[in-house]
Parts: C-alpha cells; structure tokens; sequence
C-alpha cells in the first residue's frame, strides 16, 4: 500500500463517515472509480490507473524478492484495492 493509501486508511479508521463513504462505493457500477473519485475528493487524490500498478509494483517486488525469482505470487496480493478494504474491515 502506497503513502496515500496508507494515510487514507488511518484517515478512515478514526472518521467513520469517512469509512462508511469509502465502503458505500463498493456497490457502485465501477467499484475502483468510485473509490478513487471519493478518495480524491475527501483530499487523497489517487487514480485507478494508479490504484492498479500498486498492486502489480508489489507483487512484482514480491517474486524479486525470492531467490531465484518466483514464478507465481499469492494470489490477490497484486490487489491494492482488495487489500485496503480487507484491512479496513478489521476494525
């Protein structure tokens, strides 16, 4: 999880309309936009574009990791969206 992301996390564990706006887009038509257009305008300006690649940069960063490098990483570890909400949810 990037800076933004990270702080928008905290952001969202001690506001709970903050939370609560944040989940409410998952039940939009384009869950990802939804979440990045809301993350934009409470002042955490992120992009779905950008939302992806850090999944992608840290999975990648992941298999480099392994001694001889990994074939196949753990699966949904390339998800940063799915991983900020499941780390959202254990509040």
């Amino acid at each position: 999880m990037n800076e933004i992301l990270g702080k928008l996390l905290k952001a969202a564990m001690h506001d709970d309309s903050l939370r609560r706006a944040l989940i409410n887009t998952r039940s939009a038509h384009d869950p990802a936009a939804a979440f990045c257009q809301c993350a934009c305008e409470m002042g955490y300006p992120i992009t779905v574009g950008e939302l992806f690649s850090m999944g992608q940069e840290f999975n990648d960063t992941m298999l480099r990791s392994v001694n001889g490098g990994g074939v196949e990483g753990p699966d949904g570890w390339d998800d940063a969206y799915d991983m900020f909400f499941a780390a959202l949810d254990e509040i």
